[in-house]
C-alpha cells in the first residue's frame, strides 16, 4: 500500500517534469510468477522502445565555429 502511494507521487512528479507516464511501470509479481514477470517486462520494454528516446533529457551539444 505504501509503495503504491509513493509510486503515484513519483509518476506525477515525472509527468510534471515532462517524462511520459508509459516509461514507468509498477506491478506486484510474486517470485513464483516467472511467466508473468517475463510478459510484463517484455510489454514495458516494447512500450518504452516505441516512445523512443526522451529528447528533452538529452544534452544538445552544438559545435561553435
Amino acid at each position: 500500500m505504501f509503495a503504491r502511494r509513493r509510486f503515484a507521487v513519483l509518476k506525477n512528479l515525472l509527468e510534471y517534469v515532462g517524462i511520459e507516464p508509459d516509461r514507468l511501470h509498477f506491478s506486484w509479481i510474486s517470485s513464483a510468477e516467472a511467466e508473468k514477470f517475463q510478459k510484463t517486462a517484455t510489454e514495458v520494454c516494447e512500450k518504452v522502445a516505441a516512445l523512443g528516446p526522451a529528447k528533452h533529457l538529452i544534452k544538445n551539444i552544438r559545435k561553435v565555429a
